[in-house]
């Protein structure tokens, strides 16, 4: 195939030779997941809410959560040994393309099935209304939980990657917009962005009102995606008990090595981020706002300020599902190729934020992304651009930093340069390695 005319303005470029660094970050490690659930359960006393033989629904969503389908089997074990007959609602608004049927195969794609699980997966995307907001707006949930005798809400606590309120992702999430199915989920964000904080928060007071909301079961990951806490909520004060555990949640959230260290999120300027993938289990938006500073609205602010995102792929696990690519400066042929219009335009329309389906500038392969990505991010110096590459949004102890930074990472507290700085190589397609990162691990 011949290379397009406008492949060719991009000759000249020069990339920046680039080292791999290692990033440490204070974690707590919860330990074996089964146990860690067992734990928390037993501490809260919740098993005494279940009667012998009673259904009760588990809320499983669409997002990556660390040891998912090991949490999903042991909640499920706990509430057998309880005497409940337990099934799993998928609980994710619009995703799965807004069909009973895709919600199911993306719980399949986070590793939850039946056989995983250990009980039967019920999906619908049937409502029913159990009451209203003062201004007029239907509260709804899924039909199959409602029928249940009890739901156990289950999620991982964290910062929202499109809002900032004092609930976000989370539990009171899970109900309002999770729970609420596409027309939930649509009822939501019917105001906007920057409503949604509260609009969730006085549905879910509705449902914990309204609703057999038996408790619910929270995790909080570290920086290094891996489990480090299990909380039980009641429902009684709930929305308030998941405030401070956001806030803990936030400080666990990974960061780019930028700004003060003792800053929630990363600060200040960098010329180009390259992003080996995006996906679902690493965002609800692909990669991550905070870790980014790109947002897809002025309802969330903060993180650092980067002239050029260069993203090369979408995960398997995301299954096309591309949403929040519309944050990148330029892309690969091979991820606009695998965009799937269904999954990220069910998600833009419910959500009322159009912009987050948008396709970013699409070049041939990973060398052309990246140097549309240095050639146009202004740099006055070409020499001394500042660049990192990621495996994606939420894997950032491994990285590669370009030349300029060494200097500065070298001193910086919990980074070690792990080797020297080389020319980025590239096979005959023109695509990176990215099995690299799987090395650095090593």
């Amino acid at each position: 195939m011949a290379t397009p005319g406008y492949v060719k303005l991009l000759e000249g470029t020069r990339l920046p030779r680039m080292a791999p660094i290692r990033q440490h970050f204070e974690a707590i490690e919860a330990g074996d997941p089964t146990e860690a659930v067992r734990k928390a359960m037993q501490e809260s006393d919740c098993a005494a809410k279940i009667r012998p033989g009673m259904s009760v629904a588990i809320t499983v969503g669409s997002r990556g959560i660390a040891a998912l389908d090991q949490l999903v089997k042991a909640i499920v074990l706990e509430l057998r040994k309880a005497g409940a007959e337990p099934f799993i609602v998928p609980a994710m608004g619009s995703h799965g393309g807004a069909t009973a049927e895709g919600q199911v195969k993306v719980l399949s794609k986070l590793g939850v099935t039946e056989e995983s699980a250990g009980c039967p997966i019920r999906s619908s995307m049937d409502t029913v209304e159990v009451g209203r907001l003062e201004n007029g707006m239907p509260v709804v949930i899924d039909r199959l939980a409602h029928e249940a005798d009890g739901i156990v809400l289950f999620n991982r606590i964290k910062p929202h990657t499109s809002f900032r309120y004092s609930n976000e992702s989370g539990l009171i999430k899970m109900l309002s917009i999770g729970l609420g199915k596409q027309s939930g989920a649509d009822n939501c964000h019917a105001w906007g962005i920057d409503w949604v904080g509260q609009i969730i928060v006085d549905m879910a007071r509705v449902k914990l009102e309204r609703s057999s909301i038996l408790f619910g079961i929270g995790t909080i990951e570290n920086a290094y995606d891996r489990l480090s806490e299990v909380v039980v909520l009641p429902p009684e004060g709930m929305i308030e008990a998941e405030r401070p555990l956001l806030q803990k949640a936030m400080r666990n959230l990974p960061r780019l090595p930028l700004g003060p260290l003792d800053a929630p999120l990363a600060s200040g300027p960098l010329d180009v981020l390259v992003v080996d993938e995006i996906g679902k289990e690493y965002a609800g938006t692909g990669m991550d706002p905070n870790i980014t500073g790109r947002a897809s609205s002025d309802a969330l602010t903060g993180g650092p300020d980067i002239t050029r995102i260069a993203v090369l792929d979408v995960s398997e696990r995301s299954g096309g599902n591309a949403n929040g690519v519309a944050r990148a400066d330029v892309i690969t042929d091979r991820l606009f190729d695998a965009f799937d219009r269904e999954a990220v335009y069910a998600n833009c329309l419910t959500s009322n934020m159009l912009s987050s389906g948008a396709l970013p500038v699409s070049m041939p392969d990973d060398r052309s992304a990246i140097m549309a990505a240095v050639k146009t991010c202004g740099a006055r110096d070409p020499d001394r651009i500042t660049m990192l590459r990621i495996p994606n949004s939420l894997h950032l102890e491994y990285m590669l930093a370009s030349e300029t930074l060494l200097d500065e990472l070298s001193s910086r507290h919990g980074v070690d340069i792990l080797g020297e700085p080389q020319e980025m190589a590239f096979d005959a397609n023109g695509n990176l390695d990215h099995r690299m990162w799987e090395t650095l691990h090593r």
